[in-house]
């Protein structure tokens, strides 16, 4: 059972890091776009906070399988825990068995059914990344696209892992992992989201009141 945070920015990653409860980052496109940054120095520097056997992912872009391995050079070279994220599409799936075949890490994105997930096990997928709020965008059960695909792989004694992305509330986390989740990946305040309980906040307050009440009772004495 892992945590990843989904996000490009060095800095906020780093403050999550340091909680201890994170194994990994997911970035892609998107992300990148607002750090405003070369997408190879910001992968460099948040692969430095990991230790080797973590996983930072680094999407490619490419038209061609050629293409998206080309651009996977820059990436790998970098440090031993960068995973080469690739679309789920005929090119994207080539790349991922050349790169499995080269024993790099690949996390294969863009995931949306049970027959996608079947044929990135085949071309030797690390990860998977079906996308669990996009698929709730269209009116359709992410959670249980997760427990179907874990359903098949455990059938199957499938190695891949199941990296369930696109989390837009604290409550999909469990959701995921019981579903058979090995990995969710979540955006920062999400992840920091998952320390907060009304609950807690209240027995926290009653405890820090009633100790308070305690100490000037014994120094009165």
């Amino acid at each position: 059972m892992k945590l990843f945070l989904d996000c490009s920015d060095p800095d906020l990653i780093k403050s999550a890091y340091d909680t201890g409860l994170v194994d990994g980052v997911t970035t892609n496109p998107t992300l990148m776009l607002k750090t405003g940054q070369n997408p190879v120095d910001v992968i460099y520097k948040i692969s430095e906070i990991f230790s080797w056997t973590s996983s930072v992912s680094a999407e490619v872009v490419g038209e061609t399988s050629e293409e998206m391995l080309d651009a996977a050079v820059e990436y790998y070279n970098l440090a031993p825990n960068v995973t080469i994220k690739i679309p789920c599409t005929i090119q994207g799936l080539l790349a991922c068995q050349e790169l499995s075949r080269m024993d790099i890490k690949t996390n294969v994105t863009l995931v949306f059914s049970p027959a996608q997930a079947i044929l990135a096990a085949k071309a030797g997928a690390t990860f998977i990344s079906p996308f669990i709020g996009r698929l709730y965008d269209q009116y359709t059960d992410g959670i249980g696209l997760i427990k179907e695909i874990k359903q098949i792989y455990s059938m199957h004694n499938v190695e891949t892992q199941i990296l369930a992305a696109s989390i837009r509330c604290p409550i999909d986390v469990p959701r995921a992992f019981t579903a058979g989740a090995d990995v969710c990946t979540v955006p920062i305040d999400i992840f920091f989201k998952l320390y907060s309980h009304i609950l807690t906040d209240k027995g926290l307050e009653m405890f820090n009141r009633d100790w308070a009440d305690l100490q000037d009772q014994l120094y009165a004495e």
